[in-house]
């Protein structure tokens, strides 16, 4: 294991509430109580239940795809990546649950290491369901325009994706850290060097947030604005199908993500003193923090969900793969009809949805 920083400030046990949360109030702020936090066996038990949907569903997500490497579209080929994604944060669950329940043991390396898998899926996950929401928009806003002439650049702006995400988390490396904490032990967090070292911290974390987050959030709100509006003019079953899933995968990430994003902004407002400190509201922000983070952790598992309950394209795609490995009969494939085309108006034939 690697060697561990070790800080022992006496003021530091008075605001250290969890092992992932550190306050450093100013020099005149006034000791805080410990708030009451949620059983952290509570944790593992949701970090595990979310591990296990997440290998299972995004490892299905993945061999559907896979084996319809003819009919795979450019939202098919996004969709991949974000499965992908999310198979890479679920490596870091495991670390994350033994981290709740007990103390960080891991060492420096693996801290780093799986803090920048957390992030690479998080900045990725957006950017991908942004170029999928300009690609619906472009294949039903614009379906006069040749989309699928431009098909073969997809790889590319998928790989461009996987740079940006990395390069955007790799401020981690500089700031992670193990350390000794009085109450927690060993703790895997930002290491803060000084007063200089904290304000140019926050303004970094503020503009990760905005690049990686709230910019991709206002290009998918632009596009499907524009495309619901023109579903509703054309009046086209198919495609009104095939939004539902799309919508409902961004809906949910917005459900698990901006409450988290929210938090964490009003956490680094507070920390660079532009919100009034006070020990009911750090208390209340630890909570919504813990909460939130749950629920972006959970968003891993969720997508595969969707496309089940919601994707008919999924459904018999995967239906197939069973009926080529012998597994069911043809008649139980039979039974939901025959398979139509996702995008015909667009030529942009999805197997996912």
């Amino acid at each position: 294991m690697a060697k561990s920083i070790n800080i022992n400030p006496d003021w530091l046990e008075d605001y250290i509430i969890d092992p992932t949360i550190y306050y450093y109030p100013s020099s005149d702020a006034a000791p805080c109580k410990s708030p009451e936090n949620v059983n952290k066996y509570i944790y593992v038990l949701i970090y595990s239940i979310v591990f296990l949907l997440n290998i299972l569903g995004n490892s299905l997500v993945i061999l559907v795809i896979s084996y319809n490497k003819l009919k795979r579209s450019t939202t098919d080929v996004y969709l991949l990546n974000l499965a992908i994604a999310d198979l890479l944060f679920a490596v870091t669950l495991p670390f994350w649950a033994a981290y709740k329940a007990n103390e960080w043991i891991f060492g420096t390396f693996m801290c780093r290491f799986v803090s920048i898998l957390q992030e690479v899926n998080f900045y990725s996950g957006i950017l991908l369901l942004a170029c999928i929401s300009v690609d619906r928009y472009l294949a039903i806003v614009h379906a006069t325009e040749s989309v699928t002439q431009k098909r073969h650049l997809v790889k590319y702006v998928a790989l461009a994706i996987w740079v940006f995400s990395i390069v955007i988390a790799l401020p981690t490396i500089w700031f992670k850290t193990v350390f000794k904490s009085p109450k927690n032990g060993l703790v895997c967090h930002e290491n803060i060097g000084g007063a200089d070292t904290e304000q140019w911290r926050i303004i970094l974390r503020i503009g990760r947030h905005l690049v990686g987050f709230f910019i991709p959030l206002l290009i998918m709100l632009f596009c499907y604005g524009f495309t619901i509006k023109t579903l509703f003019q054309t009046k086209n079953n198919q495609k009104q199908r095939a939004m539902r899933v799309i919508l409902a995968v961004v809906l949910v990430f917005l459900i698990c993500w901006l409450p988290y994003n929210i938090t964490v902004i009003m956490d680094s407002l507070m920390r660079t003193n532009y919100i009034n400190e006070t020990c009911e509201f750090r208390n209340r922000l630890d909570v919504a923090l813990s909460v939130t983070e749950i629920f972006g952790y959970s968003h891993s598992c969720i997508n595969p969900i969707l496309y089940a309950f919601i994707g008919q394209k999924f459904r018999q795609s995967f239906l197939r793969i069973l009926v080529s490995k012998g597994i069911i009969s043809k008649e139980i494939v039979s039974h939901y009809g025959r398979s139509s085309s996702v995008m015909s108006s667009s030529g942009n034939t999805s197997t996912t949805i």
